[in-house]
């Protein structure tokens, strides 16, 4: 790759822009769906994954969330091609991949800790599968070019990955996956090595980079709001089973039990029990008095449920319905948002969140706050 700089200049010169062409010469027909059906994997006597059954749609930006021990890493590595499932069936398009080896699935896989060569510079580690495939030199040179441009890391290509920042080697990780033409892009927990700053920052990139290349992508994460700022869908495990499928919005607002409710966010919880349903409204007592939510769920007046609102649900002052007396326990400034722990008078605290706040709030001070009924989680106890 000698003289690498001027090479790719005067090869992609006599192409398009790289922003005006789809990404490295390939058309959006390429991205697949991926299918997962009724997967299983043992690690000896312990389950990683049981019957797993998923469809990833084309070009998705899709999410596998959960905490560490859940199962996604596993899935992950074994659509890479690195575990063989026990049972069920994965397929790329139509095409089944069970038993296909790593290196035929045409995947490209980042991972955590980037995996660069440090002995490579930049060009020379996102040339190096081109060059295990027997890729012509000057079809090699393009595909670079392109690829460093389209995590805009061009003028970094001469360099070695130690004098690279973080957010630069992941985005060297990332051409380097991209360059390949892969039919499913494998994102494994790719910002966690990063500091809050960058996250956000290649959190953007991320999404700009699909928006570009439009390749169907699955990411691993345990950070919430990595998956809810990017995900088109996401699915949520525990102990090897998917808890919950859907889009960010409505996993966040529509939990289908505690732990999906708790996992993606914080949320106060009491204990409830109904009174009636009437209209798509549930009214409950609980130990802060009476609550109306609006709720799809039916239960019987005297059953048990849990009534659950998330912090930032909670507004400060008086409404006609959902009011609550408390005292605040403890403050937290924070800059943009101030967080309360209130005490109500049962003693039970309620986590809640006030925007820009402009008043100081001392602890011990009376505050009176109500929580809108199409706020309101009522799930079964």
């Amino acid at each position: 790759m000698a003289g690498w700089k001027a090479c790719a200049t005067a090869v992609v010169s006599e192409c398009a822009p790289v922003s005006s062409r789809l990404p490295l010469g390939r058309p959006h027909s390429f991205a697949v769906r991926v299918s997962i059906r009724n997967l299983t994997k043992r690690f000896g006597p312990a389950w990683a994954l049981e019957r797993i059954s998923l469809e990833i749609e084309s070009q998705e930006l899709f999410f596998l969330l959960g905490p560490s021990g859940c199962g996604k890493t596993t899935l992950l590595r074994t659509l890479a091609g690195f575990y063989q499932p026990d049972s069920g069936e994965l397929f790329f398009g139509d095409k089944p991949v069970n038993g296909v080896p790593p290196h035929q699935r045409n995947t490209g896989m980042v991972f955590q800790n980037y995996a660069l060569w440090p002995h490579l510079t930049v060009a020379d580690n996102v040339a190096y599968g081109l060059e295990v495939r027997k890729v012509s030199t000057a079809e090699r040179m393009r595909r670079v070019a392109e690829a460093l441009a389209i995590v805009q890391m061009e003028p970094f290509a001469d360099r070695t990955p130690n004098q690279l920042s973080g957010g630069q080697q992941q985005r060297v990780a990332l051409a380097r996956a991209l360059v390949i033409q892969p039919d499913v892009l494998l994102l494994d927990e790719p910002l966690s090595n990063l500091d809050a700053k960058l996250r956000l920052e290649m959190r953007e990139e991320i999404r700009r980079i699909h928006a570009q290349t439009k390749i169907t992508t699955i990411y691993v994460t345990h950070d919430q709001k990595e998956a809810l700022s990017l995900a088109h869908r996401m699915a949520v495990l525990r102990d090897g089973h998917i808890e919950q499928l859907g889009t960010p919005r409505a996993v966040y607002r529509h939990p289908v039990n505690r732990f999906v409710a708790d996992f993606i966010g914080e949320t106060n919880w009491l204990s409830a029990t109904v009174r009636g349903c009437d209209g798509g409204e549930m009214t409950v007592e609980t130990d802060g008095g009476v609550f109306v939510a609006a709720t799809e769920l039916s239960k019987s007046p005297g059953e048990k449920v849990w009534l659950g609102f998330r912090p930032e649900a909670v507004e400060i002052g008086t409404d006609s319905v959902n009011a609550l007396d408390t005292r605040i326990a403890h403050v937290s400034y924070l800059g943009e948002i101030e967080q309360y722990r209130l005490a109500m008078p049962s003693g039970a605290l309620v986590k809640a969140f006030e925007q820009n706040p402009r008043e100081l709030r001392q602890v011990g001070a009376p505050l009176r706050v109500h929580v809108r009924p199409q706020n309101c989680l009522v799930l079964p106890e």
